[in-house]
């Protein structure tokens, strides 16, 4: 559903107001922390493997007998759990050997945290 014209240009007075006041909402850092795509596939598989122990479980109720069936499912379980966290816990980035090293701008021991990220978005915004 399109939107009128004025709430388009509400919109847009919002967007404006928001980058130019609300910087660092804008643009919260990532930090040093990203997925490993390694740990997704690793997850992911762990994640699969819990799901068929869990359907041998079920599928096997009879021969394994009750307490067999539900040992195998909740180890099942455990495995599916561990395959979602592994596949979705952020790894700390190490840059590699070759990366540059980042310029970094004037520490004053004076200045705050909030100033040198006002100091990082002015020149975020005089480069483009």
């Amino acid at each position: 559903m399109p939107l009128s014209e004025q709430e388009q240009r509400m919109l847009d007075e919002m967007e404006r107001h928001l980058l130019q006041h609300d910087a660092d909402v804008v643009t919260a850092p990532s930090g040093d922390r990203a997925l490993s795509y390694r740990n997704l596939v690793y997850g992911a598989l762990l994640l699969l493997a819990g799901i068929g122990g869990l359907v041998a479980a079920v599928a096997a109720g009879d021969s394994l007998g009750v307490i067999g069936s539900i040992i195998v499912g909740v180890i099942a379980f455990l495995a599916m759990l561990g395959g979602a966290i592994l596949a979705f816990t952020p790894v700390r980035r190490t840059p590699g050997p070759s990366a540059p090293h980042k310029a970094r701008g004037p520490r004053s021991p004076d200045s705050s945290f909030m100033d040198r990220m006002n100091h990082r978005w002015d020149r975020r915004q005089e480069e483009r």
